[in-house]
């Protein structure tokens, strides 16, 4: 992709406007260049939590690519006035880059449960028969785990993709930490895809996807996220003070966690 990416800001995070299409095709280009190439997956959990995690918000808009993951930043996007054209699920991207890898490069995921990455990797390896599996293993996303994990991958190289399912913000501190000692040309968090991907965890129809409740599927295939999606009420309350205040008024006057 030789045009520059245009990217939004929601509440302090950096967004990339990008389809599907066109984050597949810059991952592409990266495949066939020198890494590492850093993808995070913003979605409205990740931005409230940026406002005050002030780490977790550096590794986000420090990302070579940050895809509209949720459909909440496309609602914001266009509440702000910069509309961002489509979201792009963070699931589908990662399958995405397993059919980009095709034959020719090698894929290795990384976390989630017990047996659960190894269960992933084997049903996309049957749905798509050329795929090349550098590996699968657990691991930790702990930082006292790092040495093993990285003894892990150094076994498995070349290693051109790396999922990694630790959930947010671990993956992605685990990755601002080792993507670069891992040689690997992507690195992506990629949170609960492993679940999906495995069959372990049923994903919402492709109608209610693209009506923007999936996240309300999933509340109800695993209600323990409930504390998770408070987060959305947060969320869409100071998108909507940001844009009744506009730029000259104060940000927000009830302190959140951190803040």
């Amino acid at each position: 992709m030789a045009r520059r990416l245009k990217s939004v800001e929601i509440l302090g995070v950096r967004v990339d406007d990008v389809t599907l299409a066109e984050a597949l095709e810059l991952a592409a280009g990266w495949l066939r260049a020198d890494g590492p190439r850093l993808v995070v997956t913003p979605n409205a959990e990740f931005v409230m939590r940026a406002r005050w995690d002030l780490a977790f918000r550096k590794v986000l808009n420090g990302a070579d690519l940050a895809i509209p993951d949720g459909f909440g930043l496309v609602w914001a996007s266009r509440v702000l006035g910069n509309p961002i054209r489509e979201q792009v699920p963070g699931t589908d991207f990662a399958e995405g880059l397993v059919r980009l890898a095709g034959n020719r490069y090698r894929v290795f995921f990384l976390g989630a449960g017990p047996g659960v990455a190894a269960a992933a990797a084997s049903r996309l390896k049957a749905k798509y028969p050329g795929l090349q599996l550098a590996g699968a293993y657990p691991g930790s996303p702990h930082p006292e785990a790092d040495a093993e994990v990285l003894r892990v991958l150094e076994a498995a190289r070349p290693i051109d993709i790396l999922l990694v399912a630790y959930g947010a913000p671990k993956q992605e501190f685990w990755l601002r930490r080792n993507l670069g000692r891992v040689g690997a040309k992507i690195g992506v968090g990629v949170g609960g895809a492993f679940d999906f991907f495995s069959g372990r965890v049923p994903r919402a129809p492709a109608w209610l996807r693209r009506a923007g409740f999936d996240w309300a599927f999933r509340l109800a295939v695993q209600p323990w996220r409930w504390r998770r999606q408070l987060a959305l009420p947060a969320f869409a309350l100071r998108v909507l003070w940001h844009r009744l205040a506009g730029h000259r008024a104060p940000d927000w006057p009830f302190p959140g966690k951190g803040e």
